[in-house]
């Protein structure tokens, strides 16, 4: 193992009830980084640092800390501190003897606590608190107690468990600034659990996105931001423009009804892919033979810094655009996308497939549903095959009754022109649909499938 890695995930899992949360998790932490585990709420952050920390075994894998197995070492054994989101601080003592706590549970000299706690209300910009009861505290002053405290220990890893969640806005800002500044001065590693994006790409050294229990992808924040490495990340990092495309060849890619140039090569030729425009990088003027494609404003939104606005394309698309000049609702305007500024994604899937069993000539089962189709003569009763259907084939509706199979919303993501839903079934399948109505995520939807449109072929 390298001498700079301080800790060492290895294939850790972690079910409950059935469901994954984590599932063979490997991750590597180098000493004095600001590491960042970011995604939604539910996808298993927390209960991948509750393993760092010793608060939760792993059901396989194991975490080293500087090359020592941490397996069944009890959280007080560990050289690690935890932050919590609520604080946990003791309302019965002061702040002096709230940071000297755990000193004291370590039996460490009387003159050394001092010595520390003093370093530590200097840190955190308390130096005059230290009589005062905590309760009568802001929320900000409470939480640079609760770190203060964590970080006397000398710990070689602090861990913080959206410790900024309960701040209002501004407080939260400036405790950004605070801890991005604490992190400087001790040179310690701190691993940051949050589902706040921007708190993410204002802290982190390295952010790890995570969603459903998996590591979507693992970079730096400007990696995160400028190259994301499929849907989800570029949907949960930031506002994007996410649509269908095809990679036509090397440096050439197709969408919104445009051919543009590009800088991203080997996904092959007349290839579905995904494509990421950030909305500040669409370039937005008067209509002029220089721009690529044209369209009007739908809307336009000061937001401080900049004016946000909804174009609606010739081609029937809607492009979010972030710009410092206004363009008013009703005008007609038009649009260009530097080469550089085109990410270009593999697509997971271009269409559902199913493991399928035939029961007789006219009906097949799968996902736990029983569909009426056509089956090719060559498949009997009992043979598995394969059942693909098109996105855009699947139908929805509200009412749980009405369809063959019934299930929930997971990660809506609107494609320029109509929406992808994510759709997992009672028997914890998943599905996609392709769907011009609004769903919002956990919305229950009813899903049926035409006879016509359920392909069957040979299972690969």
């Amino acid at each position: 193992m390298a001498q700079d890695i301080i800790i060492d995930i290895r294939n850790v899992s972690k079910h409950f009830d059935g469901k994954v949360i984590l599932e063979d998790i490997n991750l590597q932490i180098r000493k004095g980084e600001f590491v960042t585990f970011l995604g939604p709420s539910g996808c298993g952050k927390t209960t991948l640092l509750k393993i760092i920390g010793g608060f939760k075994e792993p059901d396989q894998g194991s975490i080293y800390l500087n090359g020592k197995d941490l397996t069944g070492v009890p959280p007080y054994e560990r050289p690690l501190n935890t932050v919590f989101q609520r604080y946990a601080l003791f309302p019965h003592l002061d702040v002096y003897e709230n940071i000297a706590f755990g000193l004291k549970l370590k039996n460490v000299p009387d003159k050394e606590i001092d010595k520390r706690v003093r370093k530590m209300l200097k840190l955190v910009s308390l130096t005059d608190y230290e009589q005062r009861d905590v309760d009568s505290l802001s929320g900000g002053q409470q939480q640079r107690v609760a770190i203060a405290r964590a970080l006397a220990n000398s710990p070689q890893v602090l861990l913080l468990d959206e410790p900024l969640s309960a701040l209002d806005r501004k407080m939260r800002l400036d405790m950004q600034i605070e801890l991005k500044e604490m992190h400087d001065k001790l040179g310690i590693t701190f691993i940051y659990v949050t589902h706040d994006q921007e708190e993410a790409l204002t802290l982190s050294d390295r952010i790890i996105v995570i969603n459903e229990g998996r590591i979507q992808q693992t970079g730096t924040p400007a990696d995160i931001y400028n190259e994301p490495c499929n849907s989800f990340v570029a949907n949960f990092i930031g506002d994007s423009n996410i649509l269908n495309g095809t990679m036509i060849r090397d440096r050439k890619v197709n969408f919104i009804g445009h051919d543009f140039d590009c800088i991203d090569e080997g996904f092959g030729e007349n290839t579905p892919v995904d494509v990421v425009v950030r909305p500040e990088d669409i370039y937005i003027m008067n209509r002029n033979d220089s721009c690529q494609f044209n369209g009007v404003v739908r809307s336009c939104t000061f937001k401080g810094v900049h004016y946000e606005m909804f174009v609606d394309t010739e081609e029937g698309y809607e492009m979010q655009i972030q710009d410092y000049n206004a363009f008013e609702p009703g005008t007609e305007v038009g649009m260009l996308i530097k080469p550089q500024d085109i990410q270009v994604m593999k697509k997971d899937c271009v269409c559902n497939s199913f493991d399928a069993e035939v029961l007789d000539e006219n009906h097949v089962t799968f996902l736990g549903g029983r569909f009426e189709c056509k089956i090719p003569r060559e498949f009997k009763a009992g043979d598995t095959v394969c059942a693909s259907v098109a996105f855009d084939k699947v139908g929805l509706m509200d009412y749980a009754d009405e369809g063959e199979l019934v299930g929930r919303v997971r990660f809506p993501l609107y494609k320029g022109d109509h929406y992808h839903l994510e759709i997992v079934t009672a028997g914890e399948a998943l599905i996609y649909a392709d769907t011009q109505e609004v769903y919002d995520n956990r919305d229950l939807v009813a899903i049926s499938i035409a006879p016509k449109d359920i392909k069957i072929s040979a299972k690969k």
